[in-house]
């Protein structure tokens, strides 16, 4: 029997990127990094209903705990652009906290290093 029910893919209806983020653009890379930590907020008792099913499934997964950008992305299984965007959305409206990456730690100064490398060696031969 050939007929268009064979011709329909076996996957799950596709929806294009611009759809689930209401055409926004992405946040700036200093607002949410891949390393960014998020989690939900306290007081999500209080959430609307008008959130799409992508924003609840991460305030779902943002309930858990702090995680990350990236994880959050491939839990999701969502592109990263469309999850930062999500995100960033979400945070605008109160529904999520965002923790930036703590920054790197300065180098130790090459002085202080050898004078504790020759403080060692004396003590300890």
């Amino acid at each position: 029997m050939t007929g268009f029910d064979e011709l329909e893919p076996q996957t799950p209806e596709l929806v294009r990127p611009y759809v689930i983020t209401k055409g926004r653009g992405l946040p700036d890379e200093g607002q949410l990094s891949l390393i960014t930590l998020v989690t939900a907020a306290a007081d999500h008792q209080q959430r609307p209903t008008r959130l799409s099913p992508e924003e609840q499934s991460l305030l779902e997964l943002c309930e858990a705990g702090y995680l990350s950008v990236a994880e959050i992305a491939g839990h999701t299984q969502l592109p990263l652009g469309v999850v930062k965007i999500l995100l960033a959305a979400l945070t605008e409206g109160g529904y999520l906290i965002t923790r930036p990456p703590v920054q790197r730690a300065p180098l130790a100064d090459r002085d202080i290093l050898e004078e504790v490398l020759n403080g060692l060696r004396a003590k300890f031969g």
